[in-house]
């Protein structure tokens, strides 16, 4: 049998910041944290000022705020935390289903956006994603951001950052930008895995893209995420 790894040192963990206004989901997310010998908890809040507050205190490797608090919302938190350390790493919890507050955050600069019924699935993925400097959009609400889908998808200018992209390729990388995975991509297209893996690299190189945070502000650029149903 296997030995377990053992914890990490305390100065290795992820510190890591919540903030929910619902006793019951802040105690739950708490309980995830602490399961996780990678993270350590450096503080909480259940307001919007309490937590915009000590998120700039504790400097943490992760902030994760609901959407919805008293006295502040989660929104104005996270551009006020933003705008006081442009380089933090914030995750967003919310109820909200609906593609206008995601495309707003991400705009922000927000690296997480998770619905609060996933949490329990999805919030360490998460944390982790974000705090290695990736997007992590939770998948129920990823999908939405396609908007009016693949067939409507035209290139207009020769100058265009896209011009030299395939159809094909095109359709892959806007799949791919709202957090679809490759066997998705490839049941929606009717192609093989492989092939879409294929596209995407290829378009991926042609942009000159590295990772998919750069995908994603892409994708906001060129108005893909616009035409979702607000």
């Amino acid at each position: 049998m296997d030995a377990k790894s053992p914890n990490p040192p305390h100065g290795s963990r992820l510190r890591i910041f919540l903030a929910d206004d619902h006793p019951i989901v802040l105690s739950g997310m708490k309980m995830l944290v602490a399961e996780d010998p990678e993270l350590e908890l450096v503080g909480e809040a259940n307001d919007g000022p309490k937590a915009l507050r000590r998120a700039i205190e504790l400097r943490p490797d992760v902030a994760v705020f609901d959407l919805s608090m008293p006295g502040m919302n989660g929104i104005d938190v996270t551009e006020k935390y933003l705008e006081a350390q442009p380089k933090a790493r914030v995750l967003v919890l919310s109820v909200h289903e609906d593609g206008a507050y995601l495309r707003r955050l991400l705009k922000m600069g927000v690296g997480g956006y998770i619905l609060k019924r996933s949490a329990t699935d999805e919030l360490i993925r998460g944390i982790h994603a974000v705090a290695a400097g990736g997007l992590y959009l939770d998948p129920a609400i990823a999908g939405r951001a396609i908007g009016r889908g693949v067939q409507q998808v035209s290139i207009d200018s020769e100058t265009s950052p896209i011009s030299e992209l395939s159809t094909r390729e095109l359709e892959v990388l806007r799949l791919a930008s709202v957090g679809h995975s490759n066997k998705v991509i490839s049941a929606k297209l009717q192609v093989g895995s492989k092939s879409v893996e294929t596209y995407k690299a290829r378009a991926m190189d042609k942009l000159g893209f590295t990772n998919r945070v750069e995908l994603i502000r892409f994708a906001l650029s060129m108005g893909w995420l616009e035409s979702a149903e607000p």
